[in-house]
């Protein structure tokens, strides 16, 4: 029987707990949080069980740790002696941004660690969560991993020293892709487009033109220039955004969220 344990059910770690539930693969999932009723509230929707730190800590066969960095140590010293006493293997999964597996096998007593860094979309079932490993934990760890995970969208493995870049797309990407469509929808208001309906043309044409990428491996310059007729309009369009310097400053943005990271 495989016990799945989650200490922290914010945003993040509430979107994860689903998938897990969704996956089939957790046949006991263990819910604790800081705010109990949080945790309480959760484990009702999912049919899972609310407990204390301790618990998950004892019991669980995979952790996910989902507090915010500056709790981690804190949170960590409480449940260290629990950690210590166990005889069952543990594999922790952290969710912490900024603490990388050296710290993260420091501060959990050389535990085999995960590091997984989800975005916003992983509520809907379509995000991105990238993942990285320690080389304590095994091949067939990682796939279950990733298979509690598959119902929050695609689970992406990659070396730790491109974790940052990668994060830069897909962690801060949604805010960009947000303004995007809210700067897209505010063009159509000012030529007489009601909001709502400009909102969810930009919405869902940026939802289609991803998928077209995905699905047909096509460039996205390729598929720009398919769009644009000769003397179209589309081509002054993107004729005005290049002028406005649209593409240094979307490389600009994920380069100055690359570099906070350090």
């Amino acid at each position: 029987m495989m016990t799945v344990g989650f200490i922290g059910t914010g945003n993040m770690g509430s979107a994860l707990a689903r998938a897990a539930a969704r996956s089939g693969a957790a046949e006991r999932l263990l819910l604790a949080n800081r705010t109990p009723e949080k945790a309480l509230r959760l484990a009702e929707e999912l049919g899972a069980e609310a407990c204390d730190n301790l618990t998950a800590a004892r019991e669980a066969d995979i952790l996910f740790l989902g507090v915010k960095p500056q709790m981690l140590e804190g949170m960590l010293a409480g449940i260290r002696e629990t950690l210590q006493a166990r005889t069952k293997r543990l594999v922790a999964v952290s969710m912490v941004a900024g603490k990388d597996l050296a710290t993260l096998d420091a501060l959990l007593g050389g535990l085999p660690v995960l590091r997984v860094m989800p975005n916003i979309p992983v509520a809907a079932g379509c995000g991105v969560t990238l993942l990285t490993a320690s080389g304590k934990v095994t091949e067939e760890e990682k796939a279950l991993v990733k298979m509690l995970l598959a119902a929050s969208g695609a689970v992406e493995e990659l070396d730790e020293h491109l974790l940052d870049a990668a994060t830069g797309v897909t962690g801060c990407g949604p805010a960009y892709a947000a303004m995007f469509v809210e700067a897209l929808a505010d063009g159509a208001v000012a030529c007489g487009l009601p909001r709502k309906d400009a909102v969810a043309y930009a919405a869902r044409m940026l939802m289609g033109t991803a998928q077209m990428l995905l699905e047909t491996g096509e460039h996205p310059g390729a598929l720009k220039d398919r769009v644009c007729s000769p003397a179209g309009s589309t081509i002054q369009g993107v004729r005005t955004l290049e002028r406005r310097g649209f593409r240094a400053a979307v490389m600009d943005a994920v380069i100055a969220s690359w570099e906070k990271e350090f």
